[in-house]
Parts: structure tokens; C-alpha cells; sequence
């Protein structure tokens, strides 16, 4: 099977339940923002210290979840092609809220607003949740455009929800690596 097919040439591609769109459709910037987090997961995962094997194992689910949600953003709502599509596990968020309990355990209380960075992996957990965040916005784009069902629905919430753990991963893994956070002063 080859890589390229030229189908996209003239600016046009399809989705996953065959309907021919423009490159710039929502459906497609939707699930374009999520495939580059997904990518950037990938990346920080690369980063994450060895002996973090919980961390390894949250981005091997969160970046499988990912794609799960990516079939749905590439489907529409009315196709028989989602007859064929895996549903988001339904516990997902729940599993990152218990992580984000988990991790924040062991950080001091936030009493200010920090600076994305420290550490490279963190750094790139604080890009990784910034691009989460657009797909969110994006998101609710699609939504709003759409009828995007209860699926839809749940994905945001679980965009959300990993918004939310890569903020509390960023300081988590500052931490372990020995950088305190970096407190933004209002000068």
C-alpha cells in the first residue's frame, strides 16, 4: 500500500465514513488538532524518566484513547460508519481524575499562577496541555456546527479532564526531577 494516493491534491479529503470535504473543514481541523496532540504525547512520552512506569502506561492509554476519539471527530453523525466505531471507554475521564488525585498527593498546595516550563519534559507536558485546549475550543466548534451526539459530548469532557492532568503531570514531573515551579510575579 502506498503512502500517497493524490485523492488530496485539489484540496479535498475524506472522512472515515467517506464524504469528500475541504482540508479546511471543521470535522477535519478537529481531528488534524487532535492527531498533533496525540503526536506531542508521543513525544513527551519519549522524554518521561524510565522508572516512571505508571506515567509510561497513562500515555500509552491516554494516546490509544485519542485515536478512539479521532474515528469519531472523522465520522458524521448520521454515517453507518459509526455503527463500526469503538466508543471512548467510559471510565476514561474518571481514570484521569483518579490520577490527577493521585499525582497532586504529593505536590504543594497551588496558591499562584506558575510559569509553564522546567524541566524539557515538562515544558513539553505544558505545550501538550496548551494544544489540548485548542482541541477543546475546536471541539465545541464541531459541536456547535453539528449534531454531535453524546460521543462528541464525552470527548469533550475527557479533553477536559486531560487538560487538566498534563497541567498536574507538568508539576508533577518539575518535582521529581528536583525544579520547583516557577511562580509568575505580576511586576
Amino acid at each position: 500500500m502506498k503512502v500517497y494516493t493524490g485523492g488530496g491534491d485539489k484540496g479535498k479529503t475524506s472522512l472515515f465514513s467517506g464524504e469528500r470535504v475541504p482540508k479546511h473543514h471543521i470535522r477535519i481541523e478537529a481531528y488534524g488538532d487532535l492527531d498533533e496532540l496525540n503526536s506531542i504525547l508521543g513525544a513527551v512520552a519519549a522524554y518521561l524518566p524510565p522508572d516512571e512506569q505508571v506515567l509510561w502506561e497513562d500515555f500509552d492509554g491516554m494516546q490509544s484513547n485519542l485515536f478512539l476519539a479521532g474515528a469519531w471527530l472523522a465520522t458524521t453523525p448520521d454515517s453507518s460508519a459509526t455503527g463500526y466505531l469503538t466508543p471512548l471507554p467510559s471510565e476514561a475521564s474518571k481514570q484521569l481524575e483518579a490520577r490527577i488525585d493521585a499525582l497532586s498527593e504529593s505536590l504543594p498546595v497551588l496558591k499562584a499562577f506558575i510559569l509553564p516550563g522546567g524541566q524539557p519534559v515538562a515544558a513539553w507536558c505544558h505545550v501538550a496541555r496548551t494544544v489540548c485546549r485548542r482541541c477543546e475550543r475546536r471541539l465545541t466548534e464541531l459541536i456547535e456546527a453539528s449534531d454531535g451526539g453524546d460521543e462528541l459530548a464525552a470527548i469533550l469532557i475527557y479533553l477536559n479532564r486531560l487538560s487538566d492532568y498534563l497541567f498536574v503531570v507538568a508539576r508533577y514531573l518539575n518535582q521529581a526531577l528536583g525544579t520547583e515551579d516557577k511562580i509568575w510575579k505580576k511586576e
